[in-house]
């Protein structure tokens, strides 16, 4: 008897993994079943089989705009205690005057909570960003900025990674990932009448990540590509980008911190941008009527 509700224990439980979203509204139900039934044999093995329930029902669940914002806002969080704000309002509104310039004109141009940039007080150059449209440039990245348009291909950059979703990506596969061990581990409690190893939330594993290791290198491959389109959109000249990245091939030798850690190198990048580039119908460059704009603010 024990073996037969073994196999049909793990029948019901993979079998979900596979549901559309619209049965997982099912899931709870199926599964108090299996647990009553369970909680005859083994009550370890009930609290098992609802505890990946619960985590099934929670991977199928949707992250609306409002759950995106309130994980970047923790993210955010995390990594605000590591850096502290360099304060100078003068140049954080011309940093979000770029950038919604660049979103106007997008597939998301408004958020939950809209778009934010600010600056870390910090050489080291890199910049950050978290879902729900929280962006950070720090002082060291700026310093290396040679015009506005550099600046915008950065900010561009990471609003990419924003609309591309790629962290809340990341949260999506982790929740299914942890639903389908802890179906196994129902399954394996069933058979061995021992605890289940607990796993811990796993968002504070993807803030861990996205912080010390940043993207993967094709969701960053896939960032560049986005931002010259938006940049190009914006009336901003693409090619600035490729600019900014050449200075950070100079920079990143023997640098293991920042967009050394964080990013591709800058010469995968360069190679990879340039084939992009070549692709788009280039608007007119009117990068001349933004420089002393943007000498008077940053030099």
């Amino acid at each position: 008897m024990k073996g037969k509700f073994i196999s049909v224990s793990m029948g019901i439980l993979f079998s979900l993994m596979f549901c559309s979203c619209s049965t997982m509204g099912f899931v709870t139900d199926i599964l108090q079943i299996s647990s009553m039934i369970a909680g005859a044999q083994d009550n370890k093995a009930a609290s098992s089989i609802l505890e990946a329930g619960a985590n099934i029902s929670k991977a199928a669940e949707s992250i609306t705009p409002e759950n995106e914002y309130y994980i970047g806002r923790s993210v955010a969080a995390s990594i605000l205690s590591n850096y502290s704000i360099f304060e100078s309002p003068e140049k954080e509104l011309y940093l979000n005057r770029i950038c919604r310039v660049i979103t106007e004109k997008s597939s998301r141009p408004e958020l939950y909570n809209g778009y934010h940039v600010k600056i870390l007080d910090t050489d080291e150059i890199n910049a950050l960003t978290t879902s729900g449209g929280h962006i950070f440039v720090t002082k060291g990245l700026i310093n290396c900025a040679k015009s506005e348009d550099s600046l915008a291909g950065v900010i561009a950059h990471e609003v990419a990674h924003i609309q591309l979703e790629h962290s809340i990506k990341a949260i999506k596969t982790s929740r299914w990932t942890k639903a389908g061990t802890t179906s196994l581990n129902a399954a394996i409690n069933i058979a061995s009448d021992n605890d289940a190893e607990k796993m811990d939330d796993i968002t504070g594993d993807i803030i861990s990540s996205m912080i010390n290791s940043g993207y993967s290198h094709s969701q960053e491959f896939d960032a560049d590509k986005a931002a010259l389109f938006l940049m190009n959109e914006a009336g901003y000249n693409p090619s600035s980008m490729i600019d900014f990245l050449e200075e950070l091939k100079l920079k990143e030798k023997g640098s293991f911190s920042g967009f050394s850690k964080t990013h591709p190198s800058a010469s995968s990048r360069i190679s990879k941008a340039k084939k992009e580039l070549s692709k788009l119908t280039l608007s007119n460059d009117t990068s001349i009527f933004r420089v002393e704009r943007f000498q008077e603010t940053f030099r």
